[in-house]
């Protein structure tokens, strides 16, 4: 007998290594960190850009980038900006439309349009609305699975004043979120309820427009997370804040992802206020507490994200042409370039993607503390309003949202 149940354990976990991981879609890529995980990549794209395989116009109004997990295309939109109903449109990696499912009134007001990048996680996919509710939908149909509402289920007093954006951040059975004010200012939620599972105190500020990150310093896991004038470490098991960090910026936007690597942690805000600009952290070694190592208060990166690698920091300043090289432990800038509007930049088998904010150009860029060099570039053909959702690299394709337009192009050799 017991050596029949063990060759039944054997099996079972045999089989087992046999099926397939669930997948998910985050922001920014796996981590959080503009790092994706493509590989063979084309190393230059013809004159007039790589080839577009495919389009969709009709997306309706929006900055949110794309989603991509089950061999599946997220992304969503407003179509009707009176009406203001947010819609999740499903496509295949051919860009055939499968269908699409309105969710719940999103933004409409100052720079109308979905703003949170839907996270996929198996079957389940989370978005935030700008008018700050969370709804999880069912992957494969877009049937509501459940909701929670900022205003009328945890409290908050109203919408911040260019919507809510963040994308949210899961952790295990957690779905992480920061709706910002005094009770329930970073809560979460059980993600396949959205039953609140802890909160976390705050200092009465409202929300800002970045997501926050889960770490993990030498064995204590905590949640990143920033609103109006502060960077907060909080525990991601029991919701208790361990330390603040003052952290202003005059229109109180703070739109960058933080980043962290080997114990510092890195925040970008624009501005020239000594609490302001990008500020390097120390954190202790039970990382309960930290200490400022050093402030740049002269390099303006607004919302463009910003890529490490190695001991550097890649990023471009804000609405007008300034790439630069940081040193990742001073702050100092080891080389500038000029050649390319600012933007958001995400990275990829060793080249750098860069979308331009002022006149739509996505460019692939060579980079190192020795040169920064612009290898090819094309103007984005399609699409309205401002250039602001990010690039995503996915099966060998280069997905750019544009307004009402999504484009595909095949970048993979």
């Amino acid at each position: 007998m017991k050596r029949t149940l063990l060759f039944l354990t054997a099996i079972s976990l045999f089989l087992y290594s046999f099926q397939p991981a669930k997948e998910k879609s985050d922001w920014q890529g796996p981590a959080r960190d503009c790092i994706y995980p493509g590989q063979n990549l084309l190393k230059q794209w013809p004159g007039n850009g790589p080839e577009m395989v495919w389009s969709f116009e009709g997306l309706g109004s929006g900055h949110s980038t794309v989603a991509v997990a089950n061999n599946k295309v997220y992304v969503t939109g407003i179509k009707d900006t009176i009406v203001s109903e947010g819609t999740l449109y499903t496509f295949d990696l051919k860009g055939k439309l499968l269908w699409q499912k309105d969710y719940g009134k999103d933004f409409s007001a100052n720079f109308h349009g979905t703003r949170s990048t839907p996270v996929v996680v198996g079957n389940l996919i989370y978005i935030e609305s700008g008018m700050g509710a969370v709804y999880c939908l069912n992957a494969e149909t877009g049937e509501q699975v459940w909701s929670v509402d900022f205003i009328k289920d945890l409290g908050v007093d109203s919408v911040i004043q260019f919507g809510y954006s963040e994308s949210v951040l899961i952790d295990g059975d957690n779905l992480i979120c920061v709706p910002g004010g005094k009770e329930n200012n970073v809560v979460a939620l059980n993600r396949f309820t959205g039953k609140k599972v802890w909160n976390s105190i705050g200092e009465g500020e409202i929300a800002t427009y970045n997501s926050p990150i889960l770490i993990n310093h030498n064995g204590l896991k905590l949640v990143v997370a920033m609103t109006s004038n502060s960077i907060m470490g909080i525990d991601a098991v029991t919701g208790e804040k361990y330390w603040r960090v003052e952290q202003t910026q005059q229109n109180k936007i703070h739109a960058n992802t933080p980043v962290y690597a080997d114990g510092k942690l890195l925040v970008a805000s624009a501005g020239r206020e000594k609490t302001s600009g990008i500020v390097m952290l120390q954190l202790s070694e039970d990382g309960k507490s930290v200490t400022e190592l050093w402030r740049n208060n002269k390099l303006m990166n607004l919302m463009g994200g910003m890529v490490k690698l190695g001991d550097n920091l890649y990023l471009s300043g804000y609405l007008k042409p300034d790439w630069q090289v940081l040193d990742w432990n001073t702050g100092q800038m080891k080389l500038q370039n000029k050649e390319l509007g600012g933007g958001s930049v995400i990275y990829a088998d060793g080249l750098f993607y860069c979308y331009t904010e002022n006149d739509g150009e996505v460019a692939l860029m060579e980079a190192s503390p020795e040169q920064i060099k612009i290898i090819s570039k094309f103007k984005i053909p399609l699409g309205t309003d401002q250039h602001w959702a990010r690039l995503v690299i996915d099966n060998g394709l280069l997905f750019v949202r544009h307004g009402n337009a999504l484009m595909a192009y095949k970048i993979g050799e």
